[in-house]
C-alpha cells in the first residue's frame, strides 16, 4: 500500500470524463505522475461500480486500467480498491427505511428507481406515475435488461443501495430543501441528470453516505490528514466532498452558484484535473 500523505480525489461524469466520453491524455498522464510521487488518488463517483467499469470499456480501457487506487461509488455507499475490484466499504438502506421512502414519494408522485444493495447496484424496480419525464425514460432505456416495475408481483423486501426520484426540468432550492427535510433521516443528495443536463436526480441513501464520509473514512484508514486532500468535482453532488476537503476545485462547467464558492479551473473538455493539480503545486 502507497505510504504518502497527499490525497487526489476526483469526480468522474463532467470533471475527468470529457462530453465525448473520453479521458484526455493530460489528465490521464497526470494521474500516473501523482502516483509515481506515491499521491493516492481516487474517483468519487454517483455511477454504481458496474456503471462506472462499462463506461471505461467504452472508452477503449477493456481491462479496466485507469491509474487509481480506490474508486468511491455509488456517492460514497461503496468504496472497492482499483484495479482488482475487492469491496472494502459499503452501506445499505434496510426495508423498513425504503418503506418509508417510497411511501413519501408515492405520495408526491414522484418517478423513482430503487436501486438494490451492492454488489447488485445495478438491478432496480422502478415507479414511473405516467407524467412527462424524458429523462426518467431514458435511463430506464439505458438499463431496461436490469429493471422491472414495482408492483406486478415484484416488490422491495430487500436493503437497496439508494431510492433515486428523478424530476424532469430540475428542481428548485426551495422544494428541494423541503424534501431534504420531510426525508431528514436520510442522506438526500441533489445532482444534475449526467443524461439531459437538466433534470435532477434526488438520490435518498443511508443517512450515513455522502462522498465526503466516504473519503474521511478512506482518510481514517490510510492514517492520512484532511488538510492534504484535494479534489475536484462538477456538479451539487459533489459539494460536501469539496468542502470537507478544504482544497477544492470546480471546473468551469460546473453550475455557476458552486463557481462562486469554490476556486475554479478550465472546463472538462480543457483538461481541469490537470490544472487543479498544476495550481496546488502538486506537480
Amino acid at each position: 500500500m502507497k505510504t504518502g500523505g497527499k490525497f487526489f480525489i476526483i469526480d468522474f461524469d463532467g470533471t475527468l470524463l470529457n462530453d465525448d466520453k473520453t479521458i484526455s491524455r493530460k489528465d490521464i498522464r497526470t494521474l500516473e505522475m501523482l502516483r509515481r510521487k506515491k499521491i493516492i488518488t481516487a474517483i468519487a463517483t454517483g455511477r454504481s461500480a458496474y456503471s462506472f467499469e462499462k463506461a471505461l470499456k467504452a472508452i477503449g480501457m477493456a481491462d479496466g486500467f485507469l491509474p487509481i487506487d480506490y474508486l468511491i461509488f455509488s456517492t460514497g455507499a461503496g468504496i472497492m480498491e482499483f484495479p482488482g475490484g475487492r469491496l472494502i466499504y459499503q452501506k445499505a438502506l434496510p426495508y423498513s427505511d425504503i418503506r418509508k421512502i417510497v411511501d413519501y414519494l408515492d405520495h408526491g408522485k414522484f418517478d423513482y428507481m430503487v436501486h438494490k444493495a451492492i454488489p447488485d447496484t445495478r438491478h432496480f424496480l422502478y415507479q414511473s406515475y405516467g407524467q412527462e419525464n424524458p429523462d426518467f425514460y431514458a435511463r430506464l432505456d439505458l438499463y431496461k435488461e436490469f429493471a422491472l416495475p414495482l408492483g406486478q408481483g415484484y416488490c422491495h423486501e430487500d436493503p437497496a443501495t439508494e431510492v433515486l426520484a428523478i424530476i424532469p426540468g430540475g428542481i428548485d432550492m426551495d422544494s428541494l430543501e423541503i424534501i431534504k427535510k420531510d426525508l431528514s433521516g436520510f442522506s438526500v443528495i441533489h445532482a444534475t441528470s449526467p443524461l439531459d443536463k437538466k433534470s435532477s436526480w434526488i438520490e435518498i441513501f443511508h443517512k450515513s453516505v455522502s462522498k465526503s464520509r466516504a473519503a474521511s473514512w478512506l482518510v481514517k484508514r490510510r492514517g492520512l490528514n484532511r488538510k492534504n486532500v484535494l479534489c475536484v468535482g462538477n456538479d451539487y453532488n459533489d459539494h460536501d466532498l469539496l468542502s470537507w476537503s478544504g482544497n477544492g476545485f470546480v471546473v468551469e462547467n460546473a453550475p455557476a452558484d458552486l463557481k462562486q464558492v469554490f476556486k475554479t479551473v478550465s472546463s472538462n473538455n480543457l483538461s481541469g484535473v490537470s490544472e487543479a493539480v498544476q495550481k496546488s503545486g502538486w506537480i
